[in-house]
């Protein structure tokens, strides 16, 4: 009977990880399908580097640097921001806290975690936007500083949590021989803790990235969507992600428009797994070195 119920899990876990795979084949196959429509009438060069969205003129005009930029500038200003904070917050939890305390932040983060990203957009529509235009004498509060600070919060919970456990994966042992050498915590915590947790902490911030590029509504509620090409922080820009979902709903079937947010969609799909091999490369020098 054991062997049995080992096998029909194993089954089961097989079954999930070729699903799993197919799906996303699928997802790739179906963004092809529509969004290499686009290119009998537009060229890639045009449309990867072009420098104007405007897809209901005539002719239209689909050029996507504008949303490609704007969605960096905001994923490197919310990396910029999480990454550290998220560091000290994950090495204060798994490392300095006393235990009680520990436990409330842990369940801290996670609630954090749990909060809807419109409903964080929202928030930030309403404090943020008019304290980020206030601070800095701006027009509008409506800029890519104000979408990189909300998606920085709404990264940190990810980065956190995974970072944590990455942390305690870390065998005792190690932190014990460093102190009997003579070590003190913080040089215990930078020198052993952090090098051995690396690979997890490598993980933990791609994949706050990946929250960070993929977040939708949150971006479309505080950035302003204006598709141009963004020259500082406290300017307005327009996301790829949130121009698809403003723009899908809108569109005619089978138009030169509806392929261009397909293709789009190819794009980010091209840059999620940039993220992710660049960060499987990552882990795989650490573990040579290693």
């Amino acid at each position: 009977m054991r062997k049995y119920y080992e096998f029909v899990v194993e089954g089961l876990i097989f079954i999930s990880g070729i699903a799993s795979i197919i799906f996303v084949l699928l997802i790739f196959i179906f963004l092809l399908k529509e969004g290499l429509m686009l290119f009998r009438q537009v060229g890639v060069f045009e449309f990867l580097f072009g420098e104007h969205w405007y897809p209901i003129s005539e002719p239209p005009r689909l050029g996507i640097l504008p949303l490609i930029l704007g969605s960096l500038w905001v994923t490197f200003g919310a990396t910029v921001i999480s990454v550290p904070i998220g560091v000290a917050c994950a090495i204060y939890i798994g490392e300095i806290a006393p235990g009680w305390l520990r436990e409330i932040l842990k369940a801290g983060v996670e609630l954090l975690a749990a909060i809807p990203s419109i409903v964080l957009g929202f928030i930030g529509l309403v404090t943020l936007v008019p304290l980020v235009k206030k601070i800095f004498h701006l027009p509008t509060g409506l800029t890519a500083l104000s979408g990189s600070i909300m998606l920085a919060f709404m990264a940190m919970p990810t980065i956190v949590s995974i970072m944590e456990d990455a942390l305690n994966a870390v065998p005792r042992g190690y932190r014990e021989g460093s102190v009997a050498m003579g070590a003190t915590k913080w040089q215990t915590i930078r020198r052993i803790v952090l090098p051995s947790a690396s690979s997890g902490i490598i993980a933990a911030v791609m994949l706050g990235i990946g929250r960070v590029i993929g977040e939708t509504m949150a971006v479309m509620m505080i950035t302003g969507n204006a598709a141009m090409i963004p020259k500082s922080f406290f300017q307005p820009v327009r996301t790829m992600t949130a121009t698809i979902a403003a723009e899908m709903g809108e569109t005619v079937q089978g138009s030169d428009h509806y392929f261009a947010l397909f293709a789009i969609g190819i794009v980010l799909f091209a840059i999620t797994f940039v993220v992710n091999l660049f960060a499987d490369m990552s882990l795989h020098q650490k573990q040579a070195r290693v």
